[in-house]
């Protein structure tokens, strides 16, 4: 279980409060206003950002005085993070060793995870030679060969068309069932929240609201969600 205690991260005079548990295998939306502290929350959960005071725990240890690499967490950010004079294997392989030795079932394991979201033979790719879309395979890829039990999602497909970022979603609702990984991602499309998420985390006014069943809460928003759905209240 993913457990924030009493959590507040503070960056400037923004301060945001988190105070709630994940279930083990869970997957989550972080939906809420542009700048309500969603992507904060991910970087307090993956140690980038260091609270203000509070906890955080998985599977009851206490997480918060470990750097980011002793986490077990394995984050995607908006750009995907592939190092342009890498070819698509090295960038992959950084999810193993940050200095890109492997031995021989290593590279197995990228050679593994290049095929299993769907860029096996490109390998030898650099990426500017990909798409967008296998730009975020690449990325994924390297999250994959991690084997952390908490995926942390920031928006990494924000920058594709619908048809290829529901493509994405799909995918990675998949490798997340396969692999039992716990799933928080953030997003700002509803819509993109029903297809990959159990619950939606309310990121609003300074909090992070304890996570509840996602049809339950679009059916029903409280008055925060309402107000930033708007008119697009209706997914059925």
């Amino acid at each position: 279980m993913l457990e924030l205690v009493n959590l507040t991260l503070e960056q400037g005079d923004f301060r945001l409060e988190a105070d709630f548990s994940l279930p083990e295998g869970t997957s989550a939306a972080l939906i809420g206003p542009s700048g309500a502290g969603k992507s904060t929350l991910l970087a307090g959960i993956a140690g980038f950002l260091p609270p203000r005071r509070g906890r955080v725990q998985w599977r009851g240890e206490d997480l918060t005085r470990l750097a980011p690499g002793k986490r077990p967490v394995a984050m995607l950010f908006q750009d995907g993070n592939l190092f342009p004079h890498l070819d698509v294997s090295r960038n992959v392989a950084l999810g193993i060793s940050p200095r890109g030795r492997l031995s021989a079932q290593d590279q197995a394991r990228v050679a593994q995870a290049l095929e299993r979201v769907g860029l096996a033979g490109y390998g030898a790719r650099t990426p500017a030679e990909l798409s967008g879309g296998q730009q975020s395979r690449a990325a994924l890829a390297r999250i994959l060969v991690q084997d952390r039990p908490l995926m942390l999602l920031d928006e990494p497909f924000a920058a594709l068309g619908p048809a290829l970022r529901a493509e994405m979603l799909r995918l990675v609702a998949e490798l997340r069932a396969e692999t039992g990984a716990t799933l928080l991602m953030v997003t700002h499309d509803p819509r993109d929240a029903e297809r990959i998420a159990e619950q939606i985390v309310l990121v609003a006014e300074g909090r992070a609201a304890p996570p509840a069943p996602m049809r339950a809460l679009l059916d029903d928003p409280p008055p925060a969600l309402r107000a930033y759905l708007g008119g697009e209240g209706d997914f059925d």
